[in-house]
């Protein structure tokens, strides 16, 4: 079994990550977002979190998978079940560039987001990062019991010896 959690902030390369990887082990591929949030009737409707719950276990049931996403309480099952946590921590200069550089890629229609691209959800966007920053101590504390597990990446993915090791 080969079960992949890729979590970090806002703009640390997860998607595109998850992407990449979930093509070259074959492996389904989640963003979490989609496990909180679901389409109906054309509407994004927010799961409660026993909801949210009782998708991933439909998910897990299936097999392999590479979940990406941010830390939130519903998904500690996702850190139980995964086999690797990849935690993807860049520089914040680099997020703050990247928050900046996907905005504009979504306003000129270059990049889809299942969300509208205003200056509000861009504003959030470096909320969430700052607010991310005050509160690492407590995530640092929280993954303690996964340390055997996770496997920390400050600079790009693709150039790191140790996830080449692992994924060959």
């Amino acid at each position: 079994m080969m079960k992949i959690f890729i979590m970090g902030i806002v703009a640390s390369g997860k998607t595109t990550y998850a992407k990449a990887l979930s093509e070259l082990l074959e492996l389904s591929f989640f963003e979490l977002d989609s496990v909180v949030y679901h389409e109906v009737n054309e509407k994004r409707i927010k799961r409660t979190p026993e909801q949210q719950v009782e998708f991933i276990h439909k998910i897990d049931s299936k097999g392999d998978w590479i979940f990406e996403g941010v830390y939130r309480p519903s998904y500690h099952l996702v850190l139980d079940l995964a086999d690797v946590i990849i935690w993807l921590d860049p520089p914040l200069f680099k997020r703050k560039y990247r928050i900046f550089r996907r905005h504009i890629k979504q306003v000129l229609g270059i990049e889809q987001c299942a969300y509208e691209p205003n200056l509000l959800m861009l504003r959030n966007m470096y909320k969430w990062t700052s607010d991310f920053e005050k509160k690492r101590p407590l995530l640092n504390e929280m993954l303690k019991p996964y340390q055997d597990k996770i496997i920390t990446i400050n600079n790009s993915p693709y150039k790191n010896r140790e996830l080449q090791q692992i994924f060959k």
